[in-house]
């Protein structure tokens, strides 16, 4: 859609394949396909490839490797960013890697910093350390993954993005947290925040009760997927960002800090 100011955002709630990456990549990208033509970001969930921790039963990825390669092509043809974490080797270790994938190729990359060790996360990859911000048609960009959620000092605003993206395979138990702590984010930040979590059940028994939404800078509900398999666009608006900066400018009483 590429209007003035804006950004059109398709969020993919999605089952995931356990550890079948050349599935996963089949249905995404038709929904890709079908939905994405037009928009500037297409967002797909956490480890989108292989379920959470279902790597550990498959042949690993890598940044030279089908799925990043698949998603410069698509990306290229649709004219838009592709997005979404997948487990990486790095050769000597593995990480929870968050890609980010222009349609010029130029692939950056987050790496998740708060393993779920809950889960066992932390027995399977290493932790990135640095907090990222990409610049995309005038937006800024904060990506984190799934747990991050959880950690508001790693997430706040600094003044340097407009939009904080979650990606996650959060689990139906714990829904009630992910919604609250999505609106929070928004409304302590004073941002759009996006949250694309997946659906359906994984070998293992988890159920993932989806709940991807868009929040307004307000807190206010702008999408919400529900809890099924679903996905769905949405035009979020810099005009109304910086008008709502304006009008509360909660962010200049903000406490400084530096995370060490």
């Amino acid at each position: 859609m590429n209007k003035l100011n804006g950004l059109h955002c398709l969020l993919v709630q999605t089952q995931l394949f356990w550890a079948d990456a050349a599935a996963n990549r089949r249905q995404l990208e038709a929904v890709a396909r079908s939905q994405g033509p037009d928009c500037d970001l297409v967002i797909f969930p956490e480890t989108f490839t292989s379920g959470f921790l279902g790597d550990a039963e498959a042949e690993p990825e890598s940044m030279d490797g089908a799925t990043l390669g698949w998603m410069k092509s698509l990306a290229a043809e649709l004219d838009c960013v592709l997005c979404g974490s997948v487990a990486i080797s790095t050769g000597k270790d593995r990480v929870n890697r968050f890609l980010w994938v222009p349609p010029d190729g130029h692939v950056e990359f987050y790496d998740k910093r708060h393993l779920f060790s809950f889960g066992g996360e932390d027995k399977r990859y290493v932790a990135g350390h640095e907090r990222k911000v990409f610049q995309y048609r005038g937006w800024r960009i904060c990506p984190q993954i799934c747990y991050d959620l959880r950690f508001p000092v790693w997430c706040r605003n600094r003044g340097d993005y407009d939009v904080l993206l979650f990606v996650a395979n959060w689990p139906e138990p714990r829904t009630p947290a992910w919604t609250a702590l999505l609106k929070a984010r928004a409304i302590e930040n004073q941002c759009y925040v996006i949250g694309v979590n997946r659906s359906g059940t994984d070998p293992r028994g988890l159920e993932y009760a989806g709940g991807s939404a868009v929040y307004d800078p307000l807190g206010r509900a702008m999408l919400d997927l529900g809890t099924v398999e679903a996905s769905k666009s949405i035009h979020i608006e810099m005009d109304k960002l910086i008008e709502i900066r304006s009008q509360l400018p909660f962010q200049q009483d903000a406490d400084q800090f530096r995370l060490s």
